[in-house]
């Protein structure tokens, strides 16, 4: 009978962590649909990486792509709010979302003055070209 149970980490004190618990409450709190963070995929596609992250539910005006030296930083911010009134004008249900996500990435070896950006269905593409590699040039030295 014992095979039936699920097995959980949290049970066995050797891997317990702390913040599991804080995560759940937050789930239980604002619900599945909070945003902690948004996933990126980068695709190798030869002279170019693509770049495209998931921001579903933002408006294109949310979202700010900043370059700065070797760093690209893609940032989303949400400010949503429900109202519903009874006939009166009194509140029976008033909810609000505010929420500030951002992540960094290394832009060392990417032409930076040609990166473009589209946003479509949820989804930011970046397109980063790569910089040409050059190599040292040789020269033969005489001796004298």
């Amino acid at each position: 009978m014992f095979e039936l149970v699920p097995y959980s980490r949290k049970r066995n004190l050797t891997f317990y962590n702390p913040f599991d618990e804080l995560e759940e409450m937050q789930r239980r709190f604002f619900g599945e649909g909070a945003v902690r963070e948004f996933k990126t995929d980068i695709r190798d596609n030869g002279e170019s990486y693509m770049l495209e992250a998931e921001l579903p539910g933002f408006k294109k005006e949310d979202i700010a792509v900043n370059i700065e030296g070797d760093t690209m930083t893609i940032r989303a911010e949400r400010n949503e709010s429900t109202e519903e009134k009874d006939g009166k004008g009194n509140f029976v249900k008033r909810e609000r979302c505010y929420g500030s996500f951002s992540r960094s990435f290394d832009m060392t070896g990417i032409r930076t003055e040609d990166v473009s950006a589209a946003y479509e269905d949820g989804i930011l593409k970046l397109t980063l070209p790569k910089k040409q590699e050059t190599l040292p040039a040789s020269r033969k030295l005489e001796i004298a």
